[in-house]
């Protein structure tokens, strides 16, 4: 679409929505575009409110950048009130869209694209500025590395590649849930609790956070020094005892035996199920879907415990 202005330029002033897409003006453009693209690329998108092709490109720009959880931003340029800056730019259509990265253009295009391609130039943009900072990591690999640590025992070697990552991504929801982990490996309760607390936004809306903190829940309700062994005698002395065994499960996982908790539970799901009078119901399941939200979905602890949970449920 052929630009016609519609309104006087106005004055406006940079409104970062506290994520990544802001809109910019002729007077801050400098200094948020230009200078902040010396890190991070930048997609800046040239619209007006009566543009209906900007109105399609529009949302297709902002999922795309979006989704790279900061690796690419977006700044909005209204050019009815920034006349001044689109003919610097040399905007004759719109909407158009400038790639900035290092303080320069690397690439532009006009009209409304799809999907497929705003994220194929999103993804370049974000291959670009890795090759252009070797000290970054390969976040994905990171966090897979971390999590065998984890799994490993290695807490402190976990806790220092979530650091990593945190650094260069601090709203990453599955970093951020490992590093609380990691602290409530450590037995660092109080900071993992903070952490809980502290959290970003957008990390609170993740499942990987809901997990942590149900972990934490569990942690905390670990019995004191002695509890633990009087339940296993009670057990013993009445097998039928369902409110004993349910706390040695709950004691036992949250002393760190992730696995006999488990199989308590499964155990009391068994033996409830063979009985005419039913104990408490559902307690048991319910809780173990705790145990397993804890773990993770694709725990190994958590897959075995679901496929004994399936052979007495389905038996």
């Amino acid at each position: 679409m052929l630009i016609g202005s519609k309104n006087p330029a106005s004055p406006a002033t940079a409104i970062d929505n506290g994520e990544n897409i802001f809109d910019v003006t002729t007077a801050n453009f400098e200094d948020i575009v230009l200078k902040a693209s010396m890190e991070t690329p930048i997609l800046v998108d040239f619209w007006a409110p009566w543009c209906e092709p900007c109105k399609q490109l529009g949302p297709i720009l902002e999922a795309a950048v979006t989704a790279t959880n900061g690796k690419v931003r977006m700044a909005k340029i209204n050019i009815d009130e920034n006349q001044q800056l689109a003919q610097a730019m040399r905007v004759q259509s719109i909407p158009t869209v400038y790639a900035f990265f290092q303080g320069q253009p690397v690439t532009a295009f006009t009209g409304v694209k799809p999907a497929s391609e705003i994220k194929m130039l999103v993804d370049q943009l974000s291959a670009m500025a890795r090759k252009a900072r070797p000290d970054a990591i390969n976040i994905p690999e990171t966090l897979s590395m971390a999590a065998k640590a984890m799994a490993e025992g290695h807490i402190e070697v976990a806790q220092g590649m979530y650091m990593q990552i945190m650094a260069q991504d601090e709203n990453n929801a599955d970093c951020y849930a490992g590093l609380v982990r990691s602290f409530i490996a450590l037995g660092d309760l109080d900071q993992a609790g903070f952490m809980l607390e502290d959290a970003p936004e957008e990390v609170k809306k993740s499942p990987a956070f809901a997990a942590a903190r149900t972990a934490l829940d569990l942690v905390k309700e670990a019995p004191e020094a002695g509890v633990t062994d009087k339940l296993a005698a009670a057990i013993e002395k009445d097998p039928a005892d369902h409110q004993s065994r349910f706390d040695y499960a709950v004691a036992l996982f949250a002393a760190g035996q992730k696995i006999e908790g488990i199989e308590q539970l499964v155990e009391l799901i068994r033996r409830d199920r063979a009985n005419e009078r039913k104990w408490e119901e559902d307690k048991a399941k319910t809780q173990l879907f705790k145990f397993f939200e804890a773990l993770g979905p694709s725990d190994p602890v958590t897959l075995a415990g679901r496929r004994k949970l399936s052979s007495v449920l389905f038996s």
